[in-house]
């Protein structure tokens, strides 16, 4: 059986073996089950990604967002509190930089991140996911750390948690540590599963 680290880099690599055009393809064909579905259509305040490194573009849905009377979020690297993201406005025409490991994000000048329990949707960037919910990240904690609330004492359930990725990103089983937030849902260019 492969490693979390053998496992997350045979999947990056499949995912940067992609061409423009199937990332265009898997792009639109997200686009269409995304916007369709009731727990897209029923949220307010959506947090999306710049996608990285072959990732699932969710660009169009960011577009669609930014046209609807929906409020559109990105993270940003917290600043202050190492491996945690915050969550900036992003409105037409905004302003990104790169951060430090290269991914556009919006300038927080003066700070101004929104909380995140007032999140209605989160799309979450993944390099593999089960059909349970279990999610692999790039191996930074970002995400687990920032949404760890939704497993703290209250066990809050805002925001929904959905995973955004290519239908080949599905393996069998994910072993998940005390600390692993999982996924609420997964979006690829296959569809929506709901867990």
């Amino acid at each position: 059986m492969n490693t979390t680290a053998e496992l997350r880099k045979s999947l990056q690599a499949q995912r940067a073996s992609l061409s423009k055009l199937q990332l265009r393809t898997h792009s639109e064909q997200l686009f269409s089950h995304l916007i369709q579905h009731p727990v897209f259509q029923r949220s307010r305040r959506i947090a999306g990604f710049i996608a990285h490194g072959g990732e699932m573009d969710p660009a169009l849905v960011i577009a669609r967002i930014l046209n609807n009377k929906q409020h559109c979020f990105l993270p940003v690297l917290n600043q202050l509190h190492g491996n945690r993201l915050w969550f900036a406005p992003l409105h037409q025409g905004a302003a990104l930089k790169p951060n430090r490991y290269g991914i556009l994000e919006p300038t927080l000048f003066p700070p101004m991140p929104v909380p995140v329990w007032s999140l209605d949707l989160v799309l979450t960037p993944l390099v593999a996911f089960d059909h349970c919910g279990g999610r692999i990240g790039m191996g930074g904690g970002f995400y687990d750390r920032t949404f760890s609330h939704i497993k703290g004492p209250t066990k809050q359930k805002k925001p929904f948690l959905l995973g955004v990725a290519h239908s080949f990103q599905q393996v069998k089983k994910i072993e998940l540590n005390p600390w692993d937030i999982p996924l609420d849902g997964v979006a690829t260019e296959q569809g929506l599963t709901i867990f």
